[in-house]
């Protein structure tokens, strides 16, 4: 599937500072390690509703880690997917009586040009579910194989199930309680109450055909995959067993990325899929978590559309924490864009080289340091109002080229 366009990243000089990044895991912040290329993958969109903030803050976390990784002078290979085979897209074209895969296509256009306009980094590999049945397909039947999965004894639907004892550190993701995994099992897709199973946490891997559902046919009888297998073929196809990367939001730690994690593992034979689990919190209206069920989503479309600057809505998202659970309100929004008025005034008057240069490496700790966007937003406000000296040749643009490589704000 096609991605969006690359935005022009320029290179900056000085020297880049190693990325550290908390990692759900192990618990802590440590470097991220990096063997060449490093592999990121991050979980796409359910098609069947517009770009939110929610997932735009998601994309621009990620967004930032590539750009700290490509000025260390890696490359990177960012695989993205599309989950545009599932309940939730069904549901929503029976609802408004459309096709499934129309649908799916509108809100994937549109999630497309909402990230050019983002002017994040484009997946080297976007890909959807429906491309890749065949490597679900793959993937389920090594799991079979080495007694990692099972096949309900459900003559009328054999879905495909993977144990969750089919790896031994199973819940390392997460580090979740049985309890804590039972709960968010039932809130999050999951089917405990599935009779045949032989775990209540036990993992949907295939799911066999029902009436007014597509289906595929596998080895396994007529259906479709199972939500976490997907991602988990579509990472380790393009990535490897193992990779330095796995992102997406906090609600996709349990059970998204640690069933993700255990079939990769066990269908790979590796201890650990990714070196850094990294999640970015969830963000609320008004105070409010921003959901569907309130109808209390903001568009970035609208927003971008009422002539709201897409630099000032990365602003406004930096302004606090990726990890954070945090807000947006009207007056984040407007206090961003005051912000980007002033640095654009600061840096059409930018001082001296070397006062520009110091912001540059500050911005480059600051952002090495699990994305401390806050602080990098700190020193260039600092920067904008302290005595920064005579105006020198370059300094305005040492200034412009580091807000966009690193941060993907443009001054002007």
């Amino acid at each position: 599937m096609r991605s969006w366009p690359q935005p022009e990243v320029p290179q900056i000089s000085g020297t880049p500072v190693p990325l550290s990044l908390y990692d759900t895991a192990d618990g802590v912040i440590r470097p991220v390690e990096v063997d060449g290329t490093a592999g990121m993958y991050v979980c796409g969109i359910t098609p069947y509703d517009s770009t939110h903030l929610g997932h735009a803050a998601t994309y621009l976390t990620f967004d930032v880690v590539h750009r700290v990784l490509l000025d260390q002078g890696h490359g990177v290979h960012y695989v993205q997917n599309i989950t545009d085979v599932d309940d939730p897209l069904f549901e929503r074209a029976a609802r408004d009586g459309v096709d499934w895969r129309e649908l799916g296509d509108s809100q994937i256009d549109l999630f497309r040009s909402d990230m050019e306009q983002l002017r994040v980094i484009p997946p080297r590999d976007y890909i959807g579910a429906i491309e890749t049945i065949d490597e679900v397909i793959d993937l389920v039947q090594k799991l079979l194989d080495a007694g990692a999965a099972y096949v309900v004894d459900d003559p009328e639907h054999p879905d495909v199930y993977a144990s969750v004892d089919a790896t031994a550190n199973f819940g390392y993701e997460s580090n979740y309680d049985r309890a804590t995994m039972a709960e968010l099992f039932a809130e999050r897709g999951g089917d405990p109450e599935r009779p045949g199973k032989r775990d209540p946490l036990d993992a949907l891997l295939w799911r066999a055909h029902r009436e007014g559902e597509p289906a595929w046919e596998s080895p396994f009888g007529p259906g479709r995959p199972g939500w976490h297998i997907e991602c988990s073929a579509i990472a380790t196809n393009r990535l490897g067993g193992s990779f330095a990367i796995q992102g997406g939001g906090s609600d996709l730690i349990f059970p998204h990325h640690e069933f993700s994690a255990a079939h990769a593992e066990a269908g790979h034979g590796v201890d650990r899929m990714a070196g850094h689990y990294v999640h970015a919190g969830m963000i609320g209206l008004d105070g409010v978590k921003m959901s569907k069920s309130l109808g209390n989503l903001v568009f970035v479309h609208k927003l971008t559309a009422a002539g709201h600057s897409p630099d000032a809505i990365r602003l406004g998202v930096f302004a606090s924490h990726y990890r954070a659970d945090r807000d947006w309100s009207d007056e984040i929004l407007a206090e961003a864009e005051t912000r980007l008025d002033t640095w654009c005034r600061a840096v059409a008057d930018a001082g001296s080289l070397a006062a520009a240069r110091k912001l540059v490496q500050q911005l480059r700790a600051r952002l090495s340091d699990d994305l401390d966007t806050p602080g990098a937003l700190a020193a260039v406000d600092a920067w904008a109002a302290a005595d920064r000296g005579a105006t020198e040749q370059g300094a305005a643009q040492v200034v412009r080229d580091a807000l966009d490589a690193l941060l993907g704000v443009q001054v002007r």
